[in-house]
């Protein structure tokens, strides 16, 4: 049994059970929350699932593309050819809202594929190669951007889950054990006070 150290007066019996009352509320709210947040979580957990799939298949192409492109036009004519091709990528920094949390995030805006080499002594493989890989950039900004999520999602179910375990645990216990002992011991005392009164009766009566 664990004890509040309070002394076991009504005052503080009509407190703890104020108290109790909050903790247990809380405890619902938060046990709510975290069943919230672990269905969230979960289903950003599908979506990495999903683009991990996607991704290893544009990995797969886009390299296989390139393999093929390099290949073809020979190593130092397909550096020379892409040598100069630059692509510019917008970043925009955005806020979530997710089951009241706020978090931070960034949006990478991937450019549109255009031509930046001679037509000389090129095919569409690089045209190609250069689409498959800017598709592959595009997914990773997003794998980035829900694993950052899913990162901060199980913190916050870590974190609730603990004050679950406090209150259900700890807090909630010991304001049950707390009102029973206090309980008791207000009782314990009205019996004392009601003997004490009975016998001073029964003395006083055997006086007259």
């Amino acid at each position: 049994m664990a004890i509040l150290n309070v002394s076991p007066t009504k005052s503080n019996l009509i407190k703890i059970k104020q108290d109790l009352s909050i903790a247990e509320e809380g405890y619902e709210l938060l046990e709510q929350k975290r069943e919230i947040l672990v269905i969230e979580l979960m289903s950003y957990v599908e979506r990495v699932k999903r683009i991990e799939k996607e991704l290893d298949k544009l990995i797969f192409e886009a390299y296989s593309s390139l393999k093929k492109a390099v290949t073809y036009l020979g190593h130092d004519n397909a550096n020379t050819k892409v040598k100069f091709i630059n692509y510019e990528y917008i970043l925009r920094k955005k806020t979530l809202r997710i089951v009241g949390m706020t978090l931070p995030s960034i949006e990478a805006e991937t450019p549109n594929l255009k031509m930046q080499y001679s037509f000389l002594n090129t095919n569409s493989m690089i045209d190609e190669t250069s689409e498959k890989f800017l598709k592959l950039i595009s997914i990773l900004c997003e794998m980035a951007e829900i694993r950052s999520i899913v990162w901060r999602l199980s913190l916050e179910v870590k974190k609730t889950q603990r004050r679950v375990n406090a209150l259900e645990k700890v807090v909630i216990p010991d304001n049950h054990d707390t009102i029973k002992f206090i309980e008791n011991t207000l009782e314990e005392h009205e019996r004392d006070e009601m003997f004490i009164r009975k016998l001073v009766k029964r003395r006083l009566e055997e006086q007259t």
